[in-house]
């Protein structure tokens, strides 16, 4: 079949599918934000949400529109290694709960970025808050491009028109909804998602002769030998060790991604956070089985059934899948479920750019503003985020994930290591975060292919679009300088009257939980200049070859 053979025949099926599902969700999301009087109802829903939906709205907005649609590409050119790129991905919400979620919400902090203001002051939160906006942008830049894609295959429509228009329906709605009408939601459409995943590849896999199709993430074990006879290297890890060691980048990416941890903050308390970081790790382990097994039936198909994919459609892998094997109307469920994953992480990543600029710069440079000038503030950064993404979204990237992880990896070098490092070690201070977040943005930034394609990391497309190769040698860059530039200006006495030592050993000892002082409690130099070794062998060995 040809490219243009890839939507519904019947548009109004996928027409009725999304206006019902948008309707829900506007009416759920205006009921849930209509006493949002203040800037904590407005971001973290008043610190209200249960356990069982904050667990089901952290794994939709962990979701996002790449499992149903670029993941999928994704495993099109990775096969197998992909499940490793995966694991690292499903670690994220456990670790920010383990590591930081409880330190920073029993500070009462609205974001990663509130923490990093207190901590080191109101210089390195507002350089770690555009490094942030520029994270969330580009997160919610691939939600754009798969809207667009959906809205395209529903209505046959070109893909700028359904940019601009799913674009701005989805963008108004996150808008009226606030983080109360987003927690909501993103319950509600978690169900969506892993129903409308996990069923319709059922019928895909029993379609194909899969004998295990009544449990689609797991049972697709009888299908192996004939993908092993059409395709002997699908199973193969064909890359080297570094690639491997560099999907960590991932793992300390999603630390920093600051919609992920403010969901941590919806919690109504530190228990029922704890509870939800079990729905999430079950849930999401549960979908993301099924995206790796939607994406093994995808080449399955390709190999040994005679479905011709381009590449130029590889984004649309679960679609054309369904188009093929299933009923239109259930594509057209399918593609209202892709729709639901998209938006609830661009809810998390919008909200989350409205809690940056209003709350961490705008109030940051202007701290006697009214409260009811805040809460607009933040209605129309959330809305001016949203419209930056869909202008971005006009020339994407070959593959939408791509974008996506990218994030990740800014993520990882420009705020992760100030939260890890601010939080567990003492003798972090602003001169250090400045620096690290700066020096380490930077670098990675000029390393990707996007803004230098004459800089090559590996020579490996993915790779380096990616970020994996530039987070491995940025990120460890990140965390020396903070370390290095804490220590050395800490014992400078020119400096010091321009650190607030006293305090910032006070924060951490509270934060911890602890009411009183101790010199040697998180002040290990011990550990800290193991912890430079370790990340200057890593950052030596990602500028050497990569052999890919």
């Amino acid at each position: 079949m040809g490219e243009e053979a890839w939507q519904l025949s019947n548009p109004i099926l996928g027409v009725v599918a999304i206006i019902a599902t948008f309707l829900l969700f506007y009416i759920v999301g205006y009921i849930s934000n209509r006493k949002s009087k203040s800037v904590t109802d407005l971001y973290v829903a008043g610190s209200s949400i249960g356990p069982l939906t904050n667990g089901l709205a952290m794994a939709s907005t962990y979701m996002s529109l790449a499992t149903f649609l670029g993941i999928t590409a994704l495993i099109l050119q990775l096969q197998v290694p992909f499940i490793m790129l995966w694991i690292q991905l499903i670690l994220s919400i456990p670790l920010i709960t383990i590591i930081y979620g409880t330190s920073l919400r029993r500070m009462g902090a609205f974001s990663p970025t509130h923490f990093v203001r207190e901590r080191y002051g109101v210089s390195a939160s507002i350089i770690a808050a555009v490094f942030m906006i520029l994270v969330s942008i580009m997160y919610s830049l691939g939600q754009m491009i798969g809207i667009a894609l959906a809205f395209e295959t529903v209505l046959g429509i070109p893909y700028l028109t359904g940019l601009i228009v799913g674009g701005l329906i989805i963008v108004g709605y996150i808008t009226i909804g606030g983080m109360a009408g987003a927690s909501n939601n993103a319950a509600i459409q978690m169900v969506i998602i892993a129903l409308m995943f996990i069923v319709p590849l059922g019928a895909i896999m029993k379609a194909v002769g899969g004998s295990g199709w009544f449990f689609p993430p797991l049972l697709y074990s009888d299908m192996v030998p004939a993908m092993i006879e059409a395709m002997p290297n699908f199973f193969d890890y064909q890359y080297s060790t570094k690639w491997y060691v560099s999907l960590i980048a991932l793992t300390i990416g999603s630390l920093g991604l600051p919609h992920l941890a403010m969901r941590i903050y919806t919690a109504s308390s530190l228990k029922s956070a704890r509870s939800a970081m079990v729905w999430f790790a079950f849930i999401i382990g549960l979908v993301f089985s099924a995206t790796y097994a939607m994406g093994f039936v995808g080449v399955y198909a390709t190999e040994t059934q005679g479905v011709a994919i381009s590449a130029a459609d590889a984004d649309k892998l679960t679609i054309i899948l369904n188009l093929v094997y299933n009923p239109e109307w259930v594509t057209a469920l399918v593609i209202a479920g892709a729709i639901s994953a998209g938006l609830s992480t661009l809810s998390g990543n919008l909200l989350a750019i409205g809690a940056l600029l209003s709350q961490d710069i705008f109030t940051t440079l202007k701290p006697d503003l009214p409260e009811k000038k805040r809460v607009r503030l933040g209605y129309i950064a959330i809305f001016a985020g949203g419209v930056v993404s869909i202008l971005l979204a006009i020339n994407p990237p070959a593959f939408l994930v791509v974008s996506i992880l990218w994030a990740f990896g800014l993520a990882g070098v420009t705020n992760a290591p100030l939260i890890l490092v601010g939080v567990w070690w003492k003798e972090a201070n602003k001169f250090g975060a400045i620096v690290s977040s700066v020096i380490g943005g930077a670098l990675y930034i000029v390393v990707s292919p996007f803004v230098f394609p004459q800089i090559v990391m590996t020579g490996h497309e993915v790779t380096d679009g990616m970020g994996l190769s530039g987070a491995m040698l940025a990120i460890p860059v990140s965390f020396i300088l903070l370390i290095v530039v804490s220590y050395v200006t800490n014992r400078m006495p020119s400096l010091s009257s321009k650190l607030t030592t006293k305090e910032d050993h006070a924060l951490i000892e509270r934060i911890h939980g602890w009411k009183d002082i101790h010199p040697r409690r998180y002040n290990s130099t011990m550990g800290a200049a193991i912890t430079v070794v370790f990340f200057t062998v890593i950052a030596i060995w990602a500028v050497m070859p990569w052999n890919m």
